[in-house]
Formats: C-alpha cells, structure tokens, sequence
C-alpha cells in the first residue's frame, strides 16, 4: 500500500525524524492562507507516483499570491493518470547538500537493507542504474540488536560532520523503528538535506506498506487513498481476490500466486500481454470464477481469456461448475481457453464438454492458443 507525501511526513514527526513546515491543502485559497508565514514556499502535487517535478507538479513561490497562482496551476493536472486534487505547501528550507537515506524489505538477505548516498535528488533512480557505488548499502537484521557504532560509521561514508552524523544516526534509528513497528516495505526520506545552518532535514518522503499486514495496524490500513486502485481492484479485494490491472489484451484468471506469476511470464515468452493478475485462490468456490469473470469482462481491452487451473485444493469440478453459473450470470463472447488439471480432473472436464466447452492438459499450448486467439503469433 502506498501513501501520498504529506502522510508519510506525518509518521516521520510522529517517530521522531525532523521535517520542514508543511500543510496539506485541498484548494488555491487554503494554499494561499496557509503560506502566509513563510518567505519561500515549495506548492507539490499529492499523487501517488514519481515524477512529480518533472511533470510541473511541483513549483516554487515567493508570496501567497503567487503560491495561489502556483497552486490553481497545480489543481486538476494529470501525472501519469492521477489527477491532482491536494497539494501539499512547504516552508521552503535552504539546502547546502542533498542525501538520499532510505531502508527496503530485502527478502534475499532476509532482512532490512538500508541504503545511504551524498546524492541525493530526483534522479536517484538514474543514479542507482548509472553509479551504483554511489549508493552505500547495509543491512540490519530485525532479530539481531542494532549496532550503534557500525551503523554510525556506514553513515559516515556520505555525511559528514559529528553534529549532521549524530543527527542522521537519531534518523536512520528512527526511520528503521517506523519501518518495523508499521511493516513497512519501502521507506525513503529524499532529499535528506543539510541546511547551512547544520540541521539534517527530510524534505520529502516516501513510505510503502505490506498489504498483508494491514490487519495489524489499522491506523494504517485508514491512509489508504482509494486512487491508489482501480475500481476492479477495489471489488476484487471485496471478495477475496487477489487482483492487479496490467495493460494487456490477453484476461487471466489462475489458482495460486507462483502460478499466476508464471503464466504470465509464459505470456509475455509467447509474444503476448497479460490484461491482469488474477488469483482466484485455494477454495473450492464456483462464485469466485463468476465473480473473476465479471471483473475481467468489463475491461474492454481484453480480448480473450485464459483459465489456468492446476487443482490441488482448488477442485476442477467446482471450476467448471463456476464458468458454468458465469455463463447464466454474464454474456462472455471473447474467446476462452481452458487448461484444467489436477483435483477431479475427469469431473470438470465431463462438466465443460456437456456444455460445449473442452479443456487442455499442456499450459503451453493453452498458452499459444489465447495469443492466437487475440491474432498474436507465438
């Protein structure tokens, strides 16, 4: 789960990482009054993507008025498909250096790595791709005592100074406890900024948060922005679907997350395009393939549908039985290719057949056949 800027500043003053002033404004006017005390101020966009600078979503102003000029400016633009409707105003703070400090859920070293760069900016992503010595890593173990001393001197490989480094050793403690007590998956405070005074601030940051650990922490789970996700993906979490819209033509519907993943890997080996990620899960409920149908009929992108089942608790007869019931339920005209394996295999496909439908044994070949089916040529 994502959250805009502005939210992810709110849980770094609640853990304890100095911030510069900032107010979240929902129009041109508010903007205008909430910058009253401030000789500069930073007008950026909320949306949930990168890019914003580059996209003109954030501007610099030098009076209230022109902070409202900025901000109706602002208002209603779209940046990679998110329409602005907050902006966040910011006390403008001086900057003698901008550092990147940032921790990622590292699942190869099954830990918290934490990353640290004298360049930071909104070209870090470049950076990382262009120079990625320049980007010092450490990884913490969440079961072991953090090391004080060694975590100081990794600091010290960018930031300089006793003050700043005992400044950025009380953030980087505190940036890792706001990750572990939120399971976080990705924190990042860029740029992490030097003033010319010697305060180190976070001047923007940006936090992501495992779904599937929403449940713990329900102050969360309420900074959900509903743009973050698209009307389907919204249903399908409603009931119990594990969804994600991709930009394809080709419809998935597949039982089980690794096999998902492959079949559209396979997909994508084939030459075509997967529309979406669609787990309909382990049980063995007819109404989830109705339920999956329906979200992926109203994508008028898709142009055939592939269902991939490899039963294990995942019953064949009861995933024919649920094309079936999606058959009375909904029109389906695109083009439909089964591959049904496993669990009462004999069962569904005799299920299928007395209703003119058949059925693969070779993912492959049910693979080539949708790609066929959308006039692709694998």
């Amino acid at each position: 789960m994502k959250i805009h800027e502005y939210q992810a500043r709110d849980l770094f003053r609640r853990y304890g990482i100095p911030v510069n002033n900032y107010t979240m404004v929902r129009s041109p006017g508010e903007a205008r009054r909430a910058s009253t005390n401030w000789s500069q101020v930073v007008v950026k966009a909320q949306v949930l993507t990168g890019g914003r600078g580059k996209a003109g979503g954030v501007k610099l102003a030098e009076s209230p008025e022109e902070v409202e000029a900025k901000a109706s400016e602002i208002f209603g633009m779209d940046i990679k498909g998110f329409k602005v409707d907050r902006i966040l105003v910011c006390d403008a703070a001086p900057i003698a250096k901008e550092h990147y400090l940032g921790m990622i859920l590292d699942r190869a070293c099954q830990g918290v790595t934490l990353m640290l760069s004298d360049q930071g900016g909104v070209d870090i992503e470049d950076l990382a791709a262009s120079n990625p010595d320049a980007i010092h890593k450490l990884t913490l173990f969440p079961h072991q005592e953090l090391d004080e001393k060694t975590l100081k001197k990794f600091l010290g490989q960018s930031i300089s100074g006793e003050a700043q480094l005992n400044q950025a050793l009380d953030a980087a403690k505190s940036l890792y406890t706001l990750f572990l007590s939120t399971d976080a998956s990705l924190a990042e405070i860029n740029p992490y900024a030097l003033t010319p005074d010697g305060k180190m601030l976070a001047l923007d940051g940006k936090i992501n948060f495992d779904e599937n650990a929403l449940f713990r922490h329900p102050e969360i789970a309420s900074l959900r922005n509903p743009e973050e996700d698209s009307e389907d993906e919204i249903e399908a979490r409603e009931k119990n679907l594990s969804f994600v819209s991709l930009r394809g033509s080709i419809g998935c519907i597949v039982n089980g997350a690794g096999l998902a993943m492959a079949t559209l890997d396979l997909i994508k080996h084939y030459g075509g395009d997967p529309a979406n990620f669609l787990d309909v899960g382990g049980s063995s409920n007819p109404q989830k393939v109705a339920d999956a149908l329906s979200i992926i009929l109203r994508n008028p992108k898709v142009k055939a549908i592939l269902i991939n089942i490899f039963g294990g608790i995942t019953r064949c007869d009861d995933i024919a039985n649920g094309l079936l019931l999606a058959r009375k339920q909904l029109t389906i005209e695109l083009p439909l290719v089964i591959r049904l394996v496993g669990t009462n295999q004999a069962q569904g496909r005799s299920i299928l057949e007395s209703a003119g439908l058949s059925a693969k044994d070779d993912l492959d070949e049910a693979i080539k056949a949708v790609i066929a089916a959308v006039g692709g040529k694998p």
